[in-house]
């Protein structure tokens, strides 16, 4: 019996579990871990910096060398539930050497907190940066943002956030540019497989923190990206995304990531000379 489309609850889980889809995971978010050690070592950089009350709420900020650079945030995924921005700080190797301050942020994961104050944590998260930017180099107006996987789903809620709505003083154009990798824009599906187990989704919840929903008539300039070799659902959920986007009248650009699945995608935001790195760079005018 369909449960999602044309998923019964096996195919829909199967379509949504990365790690059995790709055998060797771990040998990637190892090496996410030991690049990140690598990274901290080389570059100048301030950890753990508090943006709320929360222990979960914190900040790996690595500054630009030369004041009035861009500022690149950068959001982890895990499915809401899982990682943490110290395995992602190896992004900051592919943005700061280009002229960049790069920021990864942290949030507290379900089922300890519920996605709705996800989404209000990284919003809370890239305030933080708007006010602070200039004390590590950053111009705080030539914000940009990305993530992967549920990163580019929170990316998408970043790129739609009403901001002077959600803090006293915030630009309605706070994010210039967003970056989603492998993102998830519709939650639907999440709600009713094995995630939801830890995510804990209701309707009303996936419905409002479905970013292809929430379209506006204004938004920020968008790249998008999906490994090849990745699962059915996640190469749907970017082209619907993509397409509805555009429908807008809003600036939605491709890039190509031939041969790279869901594990493997991430990494070539931080490799210099791939498309995904040409292309953040490019979209902050590095």
């Amino acid at each position: 019996m369909a449960l999602f489309r044309s998923y019964d609850r096996a195919g829909l889980d199967a379509q949504y579990n990365l790690r059995a889809k790709v055998a060797d995971f771990q040998v990637y978010l190892d090496r996410y871990e030991s690049r990140s050690a690598e990274v901290r070592s080389a570059l100048t950089c301030r950890l753990d910096v508090a943006y709320g009350p929360s222990p979960a709420e914190t900040l790996d900020i690595f500054p630009a060398a030369n004041d009035g650079a861009p500022v690149h945030v950068f959001i982890h995924g895990g499915y809401w539930q899982a990682l943490d921005k110290r395995a992602f700080d190896f992004i900051a190797g592919g943005l700061v050497p280009a002229g960049a301050a790069a920021v990864i942020v942290n949030y507290a994961l379900a089922p300890s907190v519920t996605m709705d104050e996800i989404v209000r944590q990284v919003r809370a998260a890239l305030a933080w940066v708007w006010r602070h930017a200039p004390e590590f180099g950053g111009d705080p107006s030539r914000l940009f943002v990305s993530g992967h996987s549920a990163g580019g789903h929170l990316t998408a809620m970043m790129a739609l956030t009403d901001w002077p709505a959600f803090g006293a003083g915030l630009p309605g154009d706070l994010v210039k540019g967003g970056f989603a990798i492998s993102g998830i824009y519709e939650l639907e599906p999440i709600r009713l497989c094995y995630l939801n187990d830890n995510v804990r989704l209701d309707p009303a919840a996936a419905l409002r923190n479905s970013p292809i929903f929430l379209l506006r008539s204004k938004a920020p300039p968008l790249l998008l990206a999906v490994g090849a070799l990745e699962t059915a659902e996640f190469l749907r959920q970017q082209a619907e995304f993509a397409e509805a986007w555009r429908a807008r009248g809003l600036s939605a650009e491709l890039v190509a990531a031939q041969g790279l699945h869901h594990f493997s995608v991430v990494e070539k935001l931080a490799d210099a000379g791939s498309a995904l790195n040409y292309a953040a760079l490019r979209q902050m005018g590095l």
